[in-house]
Formats: structure tokens, C-alpha cells, sequence
């Protein structure tokens, strides 16, 4: 069906009857997918065309540059319109990424009590839970029954978020419980709401951070949950659509930091050069002044390598292996801590079992490379031996390090991300050759 629509809308002759009836039948986020594909002034003919009753849907999973071109042909009756359907959480996204000239006409054209929340939540630190939340809601009354509770969600219920889960509120907005529409379905239509609620719900204050309210989210799994303020008085709430964004922007930005990128909020293919250079120079050149550490240590040692310049050979190798080493202990730890599996009160634990694994992952690649050093060079045991041993000391090393710096970072509240491969592999470097010359030292006596 895509291809028949991008068909029909690049034609000479557009068959609007045709396009109109194949759009009606297509998902709405199938349609905003279509607008990556097809140019300015062709994703506004295709927007006009689909039916009002979709229109808002699919200008919510839109690009927001693809947004601001429909805002900016709109009229302003047009632009309220989309702006009335569009739930608050959806509006708040697409007005934060507008220009501060297209913001002012799209809130013009917003109603006044609509205007007034979507205020309310960019006025929310960008991290927090409240910037994230709705408002729209279905709230039900303790002393309301069942067949009440269903009166007020088919009144309702049609411009809420979500109907699945419903809010018990006092008159002043204070928090009572949450009751499920399984619950109520369940139920009599004469028994109250407030003997079948849940009292021991799961809330996030306004001001929470997004990655720890995503953690209760798969803590708890939950479709929804309510946000109060600090009096216990909801004031909106967040569903697994907002957070599942969250994680794929927390997950993006530990990704970057893993790879020494400073994090970016823009897609790879809409960012500047600039901005691309600007987000790697930093982190690039303290790696290379560092790499600095490494020259010294190889220049303390150059009289020993004239002696016994086959030692050469092998700094690629122990380095790159404790390099690796070091970087897969890291990630493991990092992706524990991430979903909670891993906690600060783990440290000891965590560092006994991987100095465990060092030494099985240590005998094991030690073991192939005494063999191969004896056999490749000549059947010098002695050399052999200060290679493996260097080797086995340096996975064991790395392995503790790469356990343990994460966890560290965290404690000092650093992001563990930043303790990833290239700083490890960095401070692994300058260590492994430490060992290894030292090493060399004590067998040949250099």
C-alpha cells in the first residue's frame, strides 16, 4: 500500500479519489513514515488529503521537521484545530522543537486552558517526569460507584490518554488510589470506588528524574503512571509510550558516551559536520594526550628494549587483548547497573567474580599464546614465559578494573557510560606495560 500511495503522489496527475481511500485505510504512523520520501510541498498536498479524523494522529508521529512544514502552510483555524486534538504530551514535544516565531503563532491558535497546561509543563526541567506527563486522565471520586465510574469514562473517556487505568482523587486533588478497567469490569455496578481501588500504587513526584520513573516502569510493569506534586496532589500522568522514548534516548546517550561521543539530541543524518566534529574533538584529544602516559612508560624502557628488541613485537597484543578484556567487564557492569541489577552494595561481589573470570579467561588465552610465542620465535622458553605471564597479569587486571571503575563512577554520582572502553582501554594500556616490562626486567634482568 506504501508504494501504491508514494505512486499516486508522484504522478503528474495526482487521483485524489484513489489516494484518499487507500490513506483512510493505512496505519497513521505508517503514513508519517512516508513523508521521509517524498518532497516539501508533496508531504503538505498529502497531509490536506488525509481525513480529519486521522489528521492529528499522524501529525503526532510526524518528524518534527516535517511538522513545522504542515504548521507553516496551515491556517491559523487549521493549526487550532490540529492543536485540539493533539493530547498535551504529544503537543508539548512538537511545540519544544519549534522555532520561537512558529511557537508564538502555534500557541495563539492553542485554547486558553489548553495553552495554559502545555505553560505549565515546558516550565519542567527537561530531564523530569512532569515534562513528560499528560493531563488528560480519567479521575474518579472515592464515594462514586462502579456504574457512575463508567458514566464518567464514556462522557470522558474519548479525549483521555488512556481509559485503562483510572485515578481516585479527593476534591483537592490528593492521590487516593488507582482502579483498572479490568477491575471495574469486574466488579458490581453498585459497589464503590473506593473499596475496590488499589492503595498501594506506584507514583513519580513531578520533578524525578526520566531514567528513574523508566526503571519503575519495568520495575513494576506498568502501562501508566500517576505524577504528583509534593502534597500528594496528582497533576498528570505518564504512559509507556513517553517512556519507551526515554529509553531510547538514554540508551542513545550511554551508547555515545561508551563510544567517547559528548551526547547529541539530533538524528546522525540531520546533524551539522560542526556539530559532528565539535561532539568528538573533546573526548578524542584527552584520549590522545593521554596515549602521552603510554609513550613515557615505552621511552623509560628504551634502553631495554635495544637489548632485547623482540619485546616489540608483543606490546600490540598485550594491549589490545587487556584493551578488549577490560571493555567487555565494562559493558557487562554497565548494562547490570542499568537495569538494576547491579548496585553499589555489589562492589565486593562483583570484582571477586570477575577477577575469577580474569584468571579462567587468563589461563586459557595464556595457554594458546605460550605455545605460539615458543613456536613463532625460535623456542625461547624464557621469552615465552614473560609474554604469557604478562598476558595472564594483564586480562586479570583488566578484567578487575574494567568491574570496578563503573561502579566507582557511580558512587561519586558520574555517569558509568564515561568509564567505558576508551578510558579504560587508556588506563589498561599504561598498566599492561607496566607488568610487561616489569616482567621483562625480573626474567631477563634488563
Amino acid at each position: 500500500m506504501k508504494d501504491q500511495i508514494l505512486s499516486l503522489i508522484n504522478a503528474d496527475s495526482v487521483d485524489i479519489y484513489n489516494l484518499k481511500y487507500l490513506l483512510s485505510g493505512m496505519n497513521t504512523v505508517d503514513i508519517a513514515e512516508i513523508f521521509e520520501e517524498i518532497d516539501r510541498e508533496k508531504i503538505v498536498q498529502l497531509f490536506r488529503l488525509l481525513p480529519k479524523p486521522i489528521a492529528a494522529d499522524v501529525f503526532a508521529y510526524a518528524d518534527s521537521d516535517h511538522q513545522q512544514i504542515i504548521v507553516e502552510t496551515l491556517t491559523d483555524t487549521e493549526i487550532g484545530e490540529i492543536m485540539g486534538k493533539l493530547f498535551v504530551d504529544d503537543a508539548v514535544d512538537f511545540i519544544e522543537e519549534l522555532p520561537a516565531n512558529v511557537v508564538k503563532r502555534v500557541l495563539q491558535n492553542v485554547p486558553p486552558e489548553k495553552r495554559k497546561t502545555i505553560n505549565q509543563i515546558l516550565q519542567y526541567p527537561d530531564d523530569s517526569a512532569g515534562s513528560i506527563m499528560t493531563t488528560e486522565y480519567v479521575d474518579l471520586r472515592e464515594d462514586a460507584t462502579v456504574r457512575e465510574a463508567f458514566d464518567a469514562i464514556r462522557n470522558t473517556g474519548l479525549n483521555k490518554e488512556t481509559i485503562y487505568t483510572c485515578y481516585v482523587i479527593r476534591r483537592d486533588r490528593l492521590l487516593m488510589g488507582v482502579v483498572s478497567a479490568k477491575t471495574l469490569l469486574l466488579a458490581s455496578p453498585q459497589d464503590r470506588i473506593g473499596d475496590i481501588m488499589d492503595k498501594k500504587f506506584v507514583f513519580a513526584y513531578t520533578t524525578d528524574d526520566q531514567e528513574a520513573t523508566a526503571d519503575q516502569f519495568q520495575k513494576y510493569d506498568l502501562l501508566a503512571m500517576p505524577v504528583v506534586d509534593r502534597e500528594q496532589r496528582l497533576v498528570g500522568i505518564i504512559t509507556v509510550d513517553d517512556i519507551v522514548e526515554v529509553i531510547v534516548e538514554e540508551s542513545t546517550e550511554d551508547i555515545e558516551k561508551m563510544a567517547a561521543l559528548a551526547p547529541s539530541d539530533d538524528p546522525y543524518l540531520k546533524t551539522g559536520i560542526f556539530q559532528m566534529a565539535r561532539n568528538r574533538i573533546l573526548w578524542l584529544m584527552v584520549l590522545m594526550l593521554s596515549a602521552t602516559i603510554t609513550g613515557s612508560i615505552i621511552s623509560s624502557f628504551e634502553a631495554g628494549l635495544a637489548v632485547l628488541p623482540i619485546l616489540v613485537a608483543f606490546i600490540p597484543m598485550l594491549m589490545d587483548t587487556g584493551g578488549n578484556a577490560g571493555a567487555q567487564s565494562s559493558t557487562l557492569i554497565i548494562r547490570g547497573m542499568a537495569v538494576g541489577e547491579i548496585g553499589l552494595k555489589d562492589v565486593a561481589r562483583v570484582v571477586w567474580k570477575e577477577i575469577r573470570v580474569g584468571t579462567l579467561c587468563g589461563l586459557a588465552l595464556g595457554l594458546v599464546n605460550l605455545f605460539r610465542v615458543y613456536i613463532m620465535n625460535g623456542r625461547d622458553l624464557m621469552l615465552s614465559i614473560t609474554v604469557t605471564l604478562s598476558l595472564f597479569c594483564t586480562i586479570l587486571m583488566a578484567k578487575t578494573v574494567g568491574s570496578l571503575l563503573p561502579i566507582v563512577a557511580k558512587r561519586l554520582k558520574i555517569d558509568p557510560a564515561i568509564m567505558a572502553a576508551p578510558l579504560i582501554t587508556t588506563i589498561v594500556d599504561a598498566t599492561s606495560l607496566i607488568i610487561y616490562f616489569s616482567m621483562a626486567k625480573a626474567i631477563f634482568g634488563l
